[in-house]
C-alpha cells in the first residue's frame, strides 16, 4: 500500500518544472511597480477614481504579448533585443534606435533612484539628492556583487514585499468595489486625463523592459540546437509571463484603488509621494504610513537594479555584446545610466512631476522599441521557423499602433 509513497506523480512533476522556469517575468514586474508607477498610479486614483483603472488592464494585456514576445527571440536566438538591432539592421539605423532606448533606460533610472530616494527620505530624513545617490550608489554594488541567479531571489522577495504591503494597505481603506470593477473593464477618458492615462501606459509597458527580459530570459542556458527543448522552455515562459505580468496588474491595479479610496473621495489631489504618504498618516494611521514608505524603499531598490541591468544591457548590445556586470562596456553601460539619471534628478525642481514626465516620455519611445521587435521577431532571417505567424503579426501590429495612437493623442494634448 505504501511502496509507491514518494514517488512523483506527473502534476507534482509538472508543478516543479514550473517554479524552476518562474523568475525571469518576475523581474520585468518589478520594472512597472516601480516608483515612476507609483506616481502615475497615484495621480491616476487621486484626480479620477477608480474611472482610470482601465488602463492597467489593456496595458497588462498588451504587455503579455509584448514581453513573450521578445522573450522568444532571448530563447531562439539567443540574442537580446539589443545585440539583434545591432546584428540584423543597419548600422546607422540600428544606433539612432538604441541611442534612443539608453534615454529611456536613464529616463527609467531616474524614476527608480528617484522614488527610491524619496523613500529613504522619508524613513532617514536626509535631503532628497543625498538619499538617491546612495540608492544608486548601493544599486551598482548590488548588481556588482550578486550573480544573476542571486539577484533574482532577492528581487522575488522583494516584489513579494511590496505585494504583502498593498494588501495590508487595502484592508485598511474603504473600497467601492463595483466603481472598481467598472474602471477596471470599461475605457473612459475624462476631461485632461490623457497626460494621466499616457503616463500609466509608460509605466507598464516600458522599453528598458523589453530589452532585458530577451537578456534575462537567456540565465537558464537552454540548449539552442534542440527544437524540443526550445518548444518546452517557449512554453513554460509563457507561463512565468502569466504569472508575473499578473502579479504587476495587481499591485499597480491596488494603488489605484487605495488612492481613489483614500484621496479622491475626499478630494484631495495628491501633487507629492511625500503628501500621499504623509496624509495616509492621520486618515489609516501610522502603521499604514509607514508600510507605504517601506514599499516604496523595496520598489525604488529592486527596480534601480533592474533598471541598471537593462541600460548595461542595451549599451553592451551596441558593441554586439551580452549582459555581463563584470565586462567593460556592461558596467560602464549601468554606470552612464546611473550617472544620467542623478544629472537629472539634481536638475528638476519638483520630484513628483518628474516621476510622472518620466513615464510619459518612456511612453514616447515606446512605438520605437516595439516595431524593432515586431521586425526581428517577423524575420524569418532572424527567426527561422519560430517567426510570428500571421495571427501574431496582427495582434502586435494592433497594439503597436494602439501606443501610436496614444502618443499622437498626447502630443496634440500637450502642443
Amino acid at each position: 500500500m505504501l511502496k509507491n509513497y514518494g514517488t512523483r506523480h506527473p502534476f507534482h512533476e509538472n508543478a516543479v518544472q514550473i517554479l524552476k522556469y518562474i523568475g525571469p517575468g518576475i523581474l520585468i514586474t518589478v520594472g512597472f511597480i516601480d516608483p515612476g508607477n507609483w506616481a502615475a498610479n497615484m495621480a491616476a486614483g487621486a484626480e479620477y477614481g477608480y474611472s482610470l483603472l482601465w488602463m492597467v488592464t489593456l496595458s497588462t494585456i498588451m504587455l503579455i504579448f509584448l514581453q513573450h514576445n521578445v522573450a522568444h527571440l532571448g530563447i531562439v536566438t539567443g540574442l537580446c533585443l539589443s545585440e539583434a538591432t545591432t546584428a540584423y539592421l543597419p548600422k546607422p539605423c540600428s544606433r539612432v534606435i538604441l541611442c534612443t532606448a539608453v534615454l529611456a533606460a536613464a529616463a527609467t533610472a531616474m524614476a527608480e533612484i528617484l522614488g527610491g530616494g524619496i523613500a529613504v527620505t522619508i524613513l532617514t530624513g536626509l535631503p532628497i539628492n543625498i538619499s538617491a545617490v546612495l540608492t544608486a550608489v548601493f544599486c551598482f554594488v548590488l548588481l556588482w556583487t550578486n550573480s544573476y541567479k542571486k539577484l533574482e531571489k532577492i528581487i522575488i522577495g522583494f516584489v513579494s514585499l511590496i505585494g504583502i504591503s498593498f494588501l495590508l494597505e487595502l484592508s485598511m481603506v474603504n473600497v467601492d468595489w463595483g466603481s472598481a470593477a467598472t474602471g477596471a473593464v470599461v475605457p473612459s477618458l475624462p476631461a485632461g486625463s490623457v497626460p494621466i492615462v499616457m503616463s500609466v501606459l509608460g509605466a507598464v509597458v516600458m522599453p528598458h523592459n523589453l530589452f532585458l527580459h530577451s537578456e534575462v530570459i537567456q540565465s537558464r542556458q537552454w540548449n539552442l540546437e534542440n527544437a524540443d527543448v526550445i518548444k518546452k522552455q517557449l512554453q513554460y515562459e509563457f507561463l512565468d509571463t502569466i504569472f508575473s505580468m499578473s502579479i504587476g496588474w495587481a499591485i499597480n491595479s491596488a494603488m489605484i484603488i487605495v488612492a481613489a479610496a483614500v484621496f479622491f473621495s475626499q478630494n484631495i489631489p495628491v501633487e507629492e509621494i511625500q503628501q500621499a504618504q504623509i496624509m495616509l498618516e492621520p486618515m489609516l494611521g501610522k502603521g499604514a504610513a509607514l508600510i507605504f514608505a517601506i514599499a516604496l524603499f523595496f520598489a525604488g531598490i529592486a527596480s534601480t537594479t533592474t533598471a541598471g541591468m537593462a541600460g548595461g544591457s542595451i549599451y553592451a548590445g551596441i558593441f554586439g555584446e551580452g549582459y555581463n556586470i563584470k565586462d567593460y562596456h556592461s558596467w560602464h553601460g549601468v554606470a552612464l545610466i546611473y550617472a544620467a539619471a542623478l544629472g537629472i534628478i539634481f536638475c528638476i525642481t519638483d520630484p513628483f512631476q518628474g516621476l510622472v514626465y518620466s513615464q510619459v516620455a518612456l511612453s514616447i519611445q515606446l512605438p520605437i522599441t516595439i516595431f524593432t521587435q515586431i521586425y526581428l521577431t517577423s524575420s524569418t532571417k532572424v527567426m527561422g521557423k519560430y517567426a510570428n505567424t500571421k495571427l501574431q503579426k496582427g495582434i502586435l501590429g494592433c497594439i503597436a499602433f494602439l501606443v501610436t495612437l496614444f502618443n499622437i493623442m498626447l502630443l496634440a494634448e500637450m502642443f
